[in-house]
């Protein structure tokens, strides 16, 4: 009976023993992620995260029509960013994409850039929370004021339509970057997508233009952004670029076989250029599937640190430019879970400060040290051959020269081409032609002479027209 006691008092210590021991266990494990997590927090603050494309602009045409007056961007619950959030997060530079979609191209893809552009330079300057800024000290300065910094970049080559003098007009309103191609080939560059039929019969991964673009960029310290592009046209680039170039928004095609992410053999060549990538959060790109979770965006971060080093990563999240998000990466302000887990990974704190911060100011650094390298490079003039491009829009400056010129143009300068308004107008008028009768003419005359003149009138009027059209069409041939 007594060792029946003994036994049974034995085992309730052991339990008692066993939980406390688990309790312990469980609060050294909580007090542990919980020091990870204030270490993130810490890490942010100090090197308060840099990103490299965020796509709200396209929201706010999307849902607002580009009608700031309608929302406060503090709080945009509906979508994945706002101040809020993106205070949250520690972002304190954001690059906003100035994104139209590719049917524009070779239509109006320069004025709705143009207004992309605008809405964002509206957004940044009126709220207090944002700093509009052009360069490297201007950034660190909006961040000495405790200011979220924007930058702007193009996304899509065709929204400068083959036009380097249009590249140019978009860097004197504060773009710094732009993405050589988004999901269409442009006349001059091939992109990773065949989701469009633009120039699908494009041979060259980057033309003599397209080189001319590269270069136009490098002299006016914008940066090149080669996500998007096929791996051919990165690696044209990359061989041609004379500044350090970015994947602002792509990942590790070791990971995610997509032709949107980067394979190792360009990864190489990306280190030796001393350009960045900036891993993209969008699911499809992330785990190739429409789920996705923070441990798969971290497994993007450790693939590329074996390969290149962290030194040449960064962060663009592409919020706002997918349909999905990682689980735990909803939003803006979810980045600092993402840094808890690689602190969890065994990433030291100068790793991540580099990848949060410090390695795209050194590249924005470096650029602008190319542009100043090349100060006395005159502006490109290159421009791309007609047949090279298929815009019906654009005005054919030789021929509408030659016709200028020509003797007929002599002939119709003294024409007024109009509707017939009355009765008594007629199609063709000139004042100084004995030819064509004028419209008072016919005032005196009897009902009946008066329609057999106008029918007859109108019959030459017809005549004259008609061989005006067919000289003029012999002149433009």
């Amino acid at each position: 009976m007594s060792s029946r006691k003994a036994v049974t008092s034995f085992s309730m210590h052991s339990i008692r023993h066993l939980l406390v021991l688990s309790s312990l266990c469980c609060f050294i494990s909580a007090n542990g992620s919980e020091t990870d997590r204030d270490r993130a927090h810490e890490l942010m603050t100090t090197y308060p995260l840099i990103d490299a494309h965020n796509d709200i602009a396209t929201s706010l045409r999307a849902y607002y029509n580009n009608n700031l007056s309608e929302i406060d961007l503090h709080n945009l619950s509906h979508l994945t960013t706002d101040i809020s959030r993106l205070q949250a997060g520690h972002v304190q530079t954001q690059m906003f994409a100035a994104f139209v979609l590719c049917p524009a191209q070779d239509k109006d893809a320069v004025r709705l850039t143009l207004e992309q552009i605008d809405v964002i330079r509206r957004m940044c300057t009126e709220y207090q929370q944002f700093e509009l800024v052009t360069s490297p000290e201007e950034l660190e300065n909006a961040e000495k004021r405790r200011k979220i910094a924007c930058l702007i970049s193009i996304e899509g080559g065709h929204s400068i339509d083959s036009s380097l003098p249009t590249l140019r007009m978009f860097y004197r309103l504060g773009v710094r970057s732009m993405t050589i191609t988004h999901n269409c080939n442009t006349p001059w560059a091939k992109s990773s997508s065949m989701l469009y039929s633009f120039y699908q019969s494009l041979t060259n991964s980057l033309t003599s233009f397209g080189k001319a673009v590269v270069e136009e960029m490098n002299r006016l310290g914008m940066i090149v952004d080669i996500s998007h592009t096929s791996w051919d046209t990165a690696l044209a680039v990359l061989k041609h670029t004379k500044a350090p170039v970015i994947f602002s928004h792509s990942s590790s095609y070791f990971i995610c076989s997509s032709q949107r992410n980067v394979p190792d053999f360009l990864l190489h060549k990306l280190k030796k250029n001393g350009g960045l990538i900036m891993v993209n959060f969008h699911n499809n790109f992330v785990s190739c599937e429409d789920k996705a979770n923070i441990s798969h965006v971290a497994d993007h971060f450790d693939h590329i640190k074996k390969v290149i080093g962290a030194e040449s990563i960064g962060f663009g999240a592409d919020f706002e430019g997918a349909p999905t998000f990682p689980q735990g990466l909803d939003d803006v302000s979810k980045y600092p879970d993402l840094i808890q887990e690689l602190l969890q990974r065994n990433w030291t704190e100068n790793d991540l400060a580099n990848v949060l911060r410090r390695n795209f100011l050194r590249v924005f650094r470096e650029v602008e040290r190319v542009r100043d390298e090349l100060n006395v490079t005159l502006p490109g003039e290159t421009q791309i051959p007609a047949k090279g491009i298929q815009n019906s829009c654009r005005l054919n400056l030789t021929l509408a020269k030659k016709l200028q010129q020509s003797p007929i143009s002599r002939l119709t300068s003294g024409l007024t081409f109009s509707l017939i308004s009355s009765p008594n107008s007629s199609l063709i008028s000139s004042p100084n032609s004995s030819l064509i009768s004028s419209p008072n003419s016919s005032r005196t005359s009897s009902p009946k002479s008066s329609r057999t003149s106008r029918a007859q009138h109108g019959a030459a009027d017809l005549l004259i027209l008609a061989t005006v059209l067919l000289l003029s069409s012999m002149f433009i041939d």
